[in-house]
């Protein structure tokens, strides 16, 4: 595995409007490997994330992948194209070094979402098919965050300690609108950053390969983690 980032120059049009559409997005990342790569497996799959800086000077394209990537395409477009200055680096040290008990700082976007009945006040039947909707509220989301948690190898720190606050925030709430195809898309997204502590070390190497939740064609479920400062 790899993990790769590519700084995007947001003074070009070209950079906003491919940021613009998350379908755009996925688009650019997909053409970064040849058509014989691999692209999903049981090692990993592709995953990306747009990351915007608090101040909104910069503006970086994080993507974690089976098969090293080539961005010249991306720097041309939405890059610098005369000082192409992408990194990658090789995840794997990362990945088969992770044991139970080590504390990161981590960095999620996700399109959290529950299943709910269209039964539409009716008598609820078990063959009722379920509809998915966004959670919308920062109480909700930071509710998925520790379901999701507690299925993906860790905890977030402050989870379930009596009297501690959870270490995590919720920043970038939005809800994305953009065509797929001929068909409208509608996405609800947020951004996690907090503390966590690896609880099951195989689960949590799954997680950082495989992504988390849903929509992860899209720039969700990518989850980085970087030491405690």
């Amino acid at each position: 595995m790899y993990i790769s980032r590519v700084p995007l120059n947001m003074a070009r049009y070209e950079t906003r409007r491919l940021i613009a559409s998350p379908y755009k997005t996925h688009a650019a990342v997909e053409k970064s490997f040849p058509p014989a790569a691999v692209r999903r497996g049981e090692d990993g799959r592709i995953l990306w994330r747009l990351d915007f800086s608090a101040d909104g000077k910069s503006t970086w394209l994080y993507v974690v992948s089976p098969e090293k990537p080539d961005f010249t395409h991306i720097a041309e477009q939405a890059g610098w194209p005369t000082r192409p200055s992408w990194e990658v680096k090789d995840y794997e040290p990362l990945l088969t070094h992770l044991v139970k008990g080590q504390e990161w700082a981590f960095r999620l976007r996700a399109n959290p979402v529950r299943q709910v009945s269209e039964d539409k006040g009716r008598r609820p039947r078990p063959e009722v098919i379920g509809k998915l909707e966004g959670h919308v509220t920062v109480g909700q989301q930071l509710e998925w965050m520790v379901r999701k948690s507690s299925m993906s190898g860790f905890e977030i720190i402050g989870q379930g300690d009596e009297g501690s606050q959870l270490s995590c925030t919720v920043s970038q709430r939005r809800t994305e609108r953009f065509d797929h195809g001929s068909a409208p898309v509608t996405l609800v997204t947020a951004q996690f950053d907090g503390l966590l502590r690896v609880v099951d070390a195989e689960a949590f190497q799954r997680s950082l390969r495989q992504g988390i939740g849903r929509a992860k064609s899209f720039g969700c479920g990518l989850l980085t983690i970087a030491p405690i400062r």
